[in-house]
């Protein structure tokens, strides 16, 4: 009797080990892009790269064109434990943490390999890691929609005085408002699903995406003039709740962080190819004219938002003045960006 009740105690331990290493985790992933855009498609990379190196026990679902919600809301259900993944721009994120913000400020970033050397630099991620830790926010990595450019109805714009009066929409985020209003524009708030036929109406004048997007839109059908102002980088972060990211171990804590390193890679990459052939497949119809910058009309612009960065410098505050950031503790963030494009650069 003895044996036969050893003999199914050791059953029912080796059935229960056997769950709980099999034991599938399963964690939603919202994003806002459509599904054929490079963000979305180095989404659904980030989810078959977890699903492969966990052997399957952490599944992700990805979510996107909005399905969970806008972007607020998803940056308040990860907050709240709601929903595991959201992949928000850094304009959305910044009325939850300020300093991320600083991601979106016109004309930073004096080329893109110094953007993404920044982005992905140790001290500078650790920094606002911690920073959004604090507002219940688990970062895990970066997206990209790409750098934003200008398209617009009235005129051909090379200089800052050339955007004096008009219209543009513009994202409602205190940033881009403030951007183009020290330029001289009217910024106007306007629903994205509204901006083709404000631009055909003639309630706006002008509006920056970039161009890829403008391009997808069909923003270029009713914009005769675009420019590369390539001004700022829409940046996209990627936020994972507290809860989820407890229920991962170490080493599948590991693996969704490479695998997020690896998506963005992917993102940024197909980003460059599309951009290089629908931008230049819109050039060859002839339909639009696009306008490339020089150095010193670039410099220019520059210098005229320089006010913009001396308002968020103080609006954003100071890396707390802790041992462990050496030389930064204590900096202001905007200090840190103007620091890690020196290193950089």
């Amino acid at each position: 009797m003895k044996n036969t009740l050893s003999f199914f105690l050791s059953i029912l331990v080796v059935m229960s080990f056997c769950t709980f290493a099999s034991a599938e985790i399963r964690l939603k992933y919202g994003l806002s892009a459509p599904p054929t855009h490079p963000h979305a498609k180095s989404s659904l990379f980030l989810s078959e790269y977890v699903k492969e190196k966990t052997k399957g026990q952490v599944i992700i679902d990805v979510f996107p064109l909005g399905q969970l919600g806008s972007g607020r809301s998803m940056v308040e259900q990860v907050q709240g434990g709601t929903l595991d993944i959201a992949d928000v721009t850094s304009a959305v994120v910044s009325p939850f943490a300020a300093p991320t913000g600083l991601l979106d400020l016109p004309f930073l970033w004096p080329s893109r390999g110094v953007a993404y050397s920044v982005l992905h630099d140790t001290e500078f991620f650790n920094i606002y890691r911690d920073m959004l830790r604090k507002k219940d926010l688990v970062m895990i990595g970066y997206g990209e929609n790409e750098f934003r450019d200008l398209t617009n109805i009235k005129r051909e714009v090379r200089r800052p005085e050339d955007v004096k009066g008009l219209k543009i929409r513009v994202m409602e985020a205190p940033i881009f408002m403030e951007t183009w209003r020290t330029l001289g524009a009217n910024p106007v708030p306007m629903p994205f699903g509204e901006v083709y036929t404000g631009l055909q109406q003639g309630v706006i004048d002008a509006q920056e995406n970039p161009l890829y997007t403008s391009i997808l839109m069909k923003f270029t059908e009713v914009c005769p003039y675009a420019t590369s102002l390539q001004y700022s980088l829409s940046s996209t972060i990627k936020l994972m709740s507290v809860n989820a990211w407890g229920k991962l171990t170490s080493e599948q804590q590991e693996i969704l962080m490479q695998a997020a390193r690896l998506a963005v890679q992917k993102n940024r990459e197909e980003n460059m190819n599309i951009v290089a052939d629908t931008v230049g497949q819109l050039e060859a119809e002839g339909k639009v004219k696009v306008t490339y910058l020089s150095k010193s009309e670039r410099d220019a612009f520059v210098e005229a938002v320089q006010p913009v960065y001396a308002r968020f410098e103080k609006e954003t505050g100071k890396i707390p003045n802790d041992k462990k950031y050496g030389r930064f503790a204590g900096m202001s963030y905007f200090q840190l960006f103007q620091e890690k494009i020196k290193q950089y650069q």
